[in-house]
């Protein structure tokens, strides 16, 4: 695996994805009016109707940019336009593309966070993605008594202060990009694995309850999304290499 750069880079022409790279996008789901509906129209009409379910318009809008660029970012590697894309979901809601598409082996998750999303694309292998904003307030001490485990709660506590809320986010995102790489949702236990969270040390799982060579299966990578974010990538395997790129709305087609 090899580090990412500190830049989000714009993307070249074209797009080559070999089995051992990862993609990671970033883009902002604030997007204009006539951007918001180019990407309204990949939509299926049962995505269409997901959006209307949101009683908010901003949660509708980020939920249409979304989904909008996701399609386009995956047309971009299969050669197809936007609206031919079709997703199936597995019993716990994980998407992936369905086969008569021609999906080529290619693996994707996604996450959002108050209008900042990450979409990672690999190839035939399992991949998760996580990103939050920090938030003011957070009883974080009690919050990681409550879903972490008794090894990451005592870590948590035994940070300064001042470095409580990063490590606990810092917790939150990588436990969740495991359990979304896994497409097990929370039939796998918060508390039932153990990954790092002390600010500024490498990301790793470190401890998985129910298959203890699963440590060795997985790599967690820490991402830097934005200031005031925090966020993770859990890969299975360790030969990979990871390139970061910056989605902008020109790239809508």
């Amino acid at each position: 695996m090899t580090a990412p750069s500190l830049s989000w880079n714009s993307p070249p022409q074209t797009l080559i994805l070999p089995s051992n790279a990862v993609h990671v996008w970033r883009a902002s789901l604030h997007v204009s009016a006539s951007d918001l509906r180019t990407l309204e129209g990949t939509l299926t009409a049962d995505e269409c109707k997901r959006a209307e379910r949101f009683y908010f318009q901003k949660h509708r809008e980020h939920f249409i940019a979304g989904r909008g660029v996701l399609r386009n970012i995956l047309s971009r590697y299969l050669g197809r336009e936007p609206d031919q894309l079709r997703f199936c979901y597995n019993s716990y809601g994980k998407p992936t593309l369905t086969e008569e598409i021609g999906a080529e082996g290619l693996c994707f998750n996604l996450s959002h966070s108050h209008g900042i999303a990450l979409y990672a694309v690999t190839r035939h292998r399992e991949i998760g993605i996580d990103i939050e904003r920090f938030r003011p307030n957070v009883a974080v001490e009690r919050l990681a008594e409550r879903f972490f485990s008794p090894r990451e709660a005592a870590a948590l506590c035994a940070l300064p202060e001042h470095l409580r809320k990063e490590g606990f986010f810092n917790c939150w995102t990588r436990k969740e990009a495991y359990i979304k790489a896994e497409g097990k949702g929370l039939s796998i236990p918060l508390n039932a694995f153990d990954v790092s969270l002390t600010p500024g040390e490498p990301a790793e799982l470190l401890r998985a309850e129910s298959h203890p060579q699963e440590t060795s299966r997985w790599s967690l990578q820490v991402l830097n999304p934005e200031p005031g974010y925090a966020a993770a990538l859990a890969v299975k395997g360790h030969d990979w290499e990871l390139k970061c790129w910056q989605w902008c709305p020109m790239q809508v087609v």
